[in-house]
């Protein structure tokens, strides 16, 4: 038997154009794809009509599958002989549990490479026309989860140092905790006038943008009605929105288009 190889790609942020070439070369040698809620459904185009097609969802607070039953489904599909595209959203590394994905399939004695994927936190900041440094305002940024995992004893964020150590802070799926989060950046000395934005499906036609500061965000987003999955970004820089906003000013922005033809 062929022994089968995994591609832990990363799909990108949503925009189906932010995708890399090796990513579809991947998709299209593949057998199997293994498929997260974050991965933009067109890349399954690029998949051989043969190919065994597989949703694990991963949507915060309803997963199809636990992790641990993608990890045993990739790895059976690979015990058999298959290629496998395993598409997460953004890049594998960041925030998308590859890590984990990626012990268990060495575990078992599989060969696997990764491919990595444009982050829904630098690209979701282009498209809303914040650049997360710039010399006129920080040198450094950090990315930090806005969601940690419940079962741990205590937190491995810092706050005390990032609070005032960092220009520019990107959460990640921070929606839920937005409001302690900024909390715990005042309490740590970040002035509550610190700019803020929030963005929701970032790089995608139903992109949001709400921008306040760290004291009064929470509030704007409930007032918004805002919803996962959405990127904070919390600096100086998001005042540049104004100027540098680019995406949500096209004409056909947000706007369904229909075309029409006679019979």
């Amino acid at each position: 038997m062929t022994k089968g190889k995994v591609y832990l790609i990363g799909a990108g942020p949503g925009d189906p154009g932010l995708i890399t070439l090796k990513a579809v070369e991947c998709i299209k040698e593949a057998d199997v794809v293994v498929y997260d809620y974050l991965a933009n459904k067109k890349f399954l185009e690029y998949a051989g009509k043969k190919a065994e097609i597989f949703y694990v969802g991963k949507m915060g607070g309803a997963h199809t599958l636990p992790q641990d039953e993608i990890n045993k489904l990739i790895i059976k599909k690979a015990q058999e002989g298959n290629i496998i595209a395993r598409l997460k959203g953004g890049d594998p590394f960041i925030f998308g549990r590859g890590g984990e994905e990626a012990e268990e399939i060495l575990q078992a004695g599989i060969d696997y490479e990764v491919v990595p994927g444009v982050t829904a936190g630098v690209a979701a900041a282009a498209y809303a026309g914040i650049p997360l440094t710039h010399r006129d305002f920080t040198t450094t940024v950090a990315f930090i989860t806005g969601h940690e995992d419940p079962t741990k004893d205590e937190s491995n964020i810092y706050w005390d140092k990032i609070s005032t150590g960092i220009g520019t802070l990107v959460f990640y799926m921070g929606i839920g905790n937005l409001e302690p989060n900024m909390k715990k950046l005042m309490e740590n000395g970040r002035p509550a006038d610190t700019p803020v934005a929030l963005i929701r499906w970032g790089t995608t036609s139903a992109q949001e943008t709400v921008v306040g500061t760290i004291a009064d965000i929470a509030e704007k987003a409930r007032a918004a009605n805002l919803k996962a999955p959405a990127i904070t970004v919390v600096g100086g820089v998001v005042s540049l929105r104004d100027k540098l906003r680019w995406f949500d000013k096209k004409p056909l922005f947000g706007k369904k288009i229909i075309v029409t033809r006679s019979r």
